[in-house]
């Protein structure tokens, strides 16, 4: 009995790393295939038609959480500077629900037109953000701008439905502990974006 259950913890147990091994390759490979792709700087972000901001989720009581207000500002800043001339703001809309409404509201208080803003309303996922970039709206070419835990992702689903793709690092501050949630669940929503695109 002993010997049996020892030969299923091991079992188990190089289950487990090989899981591990397998899920830290494919981000390392990923994030490797892309890196040239991905800036730090706005100076240097090359001239594309559409800013991509993908969605990050509202408080609670609507109001717009600091990691979108980045992303925001940082496609607001991308606009001014001329880099873009539009930005397209996805996110999730449902009764009592308005990211891309709460993102416009901001951009235009931050200076963006109104007339240089288009919503998507089904960006429920990444996924479904960057498809229907390129299958909705006809995009073929644009700055993605997210978190850096994100971007390696998102260009790779951009890549993979069509659009030529770049990306702005977001990172405005420091997100504290959320970060390492999202360092951690980006592994496994890489595989499910693999998944995806197959």
């Amino acid at each position: 009995m002993r010997r049996r259950l020892k030969r299923v913890l091991t079992a188990a147990l190089l289950a487990g790393l090989a899981a591990v091994a397998f899920l830290g390759g494919l981000r390392l490979w990923v994030e490797q295939k892309y890196r040239d792709r991905v800036y730090d700087s706005l100076r240097d972000v090359p001239p594309r038609p559409v800013a991509i901001v993908l969605g990050a989720g509202l408080w609670p009581d609507g109001s717009i959480t600091p990691v979108l207000a980045d992303r925001v500002a940082t496609a607001a800043d991308l606009y001014h500077a001329g880099t873009i001339q539009t930005l397209l703001l996805s996110g999730a809309r449902r009764p009592g629900y308005d990211e891309p409404g709460v993102m416009l509201d901001y951009a235009v208080r931050l200076g963006v037109p109104r007339e240089a803003v288009l919503l998507d309303p089904e960006g429920f996922r990444t996924y479904d953000t960057c498809r229907r970039a390129r299958e909705v709206f006809g995009l073929e070419q644009a700055v993605v701008v997210t978190q850096r835990f994100h971007v390696a992702r998102s260009l790779y689903l951009c890549d993979a439905l069509g659009i030529d793709a770049v990306a702005v690092v977001a990172d405005r501050q420091d997100y504290a502990v959320r970060r390492i949630v999202w360092e951690t669940r980006e592994y496994l929503a890489l595989v499910r974006a693999v998944w995806d695109v197959r």
